[in-house]
Parts: structure tokens; sequence; C-alpha cells
């Protein structure tokens, strides 16, 4: 499982920044902490790749949406063996930023 922080963080880095499935090994002799951590931008403001990290010679490799569209999305696309960020990625049959 990849969490939501996880695909903005490659999302906004436009790649540059990779991210890993959770895995857990439970573990007899050792306990295990969790940390959670909570953040959530305005829901009109914009999610894509930063500005900074894209040009002609390095496009954009993720869709720019709202924080709204993108939350609703990631929490109800359905598990069709793609992930959330497959389908945010911009391919030849998804042209659209």
């Amino acid at each position: 499982m990849v969490d939501a922080m996880h695909v903005d963080v490659v999302i906004m880095s436009n790649g540059a920044y990779k991210s890993v499935e959770h895995r857990a090994t439970v573990n007899s002799e050792k306990e295990r902490i969790s940390i959670a951590m909570f953040y959530l931008p305005k829901l009109q403001a914009d999610i894509g790749p930063a500005f900074s990290l894209t040009n002609p010679e390095n496009p954009p490799l993720f869709k720019r949406t709202e924080v709204g569209t993108y939350v609703e999305d990631y929490f109800t696309h359905k598990l069709d063996g793609k992930s959330y960020l497959d389908l945010m990625r911009i391919s030849d049959q998804n042209l659209s930023i």
C-alpha cells in the first residue's frame, strides 16, 4: 500500500522522489512503532509537479488537479491493478494536465 502523502511527494517532485510500498513484519520480540502525520492543503489548491522542476526538456510526468478532486479520487478509485499514482501519470493516451 502506498499512502496518499507519498503519492503527493512523487507527483510534486515530478518523479524525482520515489515512493515505496509499506510493509510490516510481525516480530514477537520487538514492539512496532507507527507515527501518524496529518496535513491537508486548501481543497481548491492545485497539486501537480512543481513548476520549478519542469521545463521543455523535463516535461511534467503527472497531471495537475485540485486537491479536493485528488483526495476524492484517491480514496474512491477502484483496485483494478493500477495504483493511483499510475492514474495520475501522463501517458500517450492521456495528455491532459
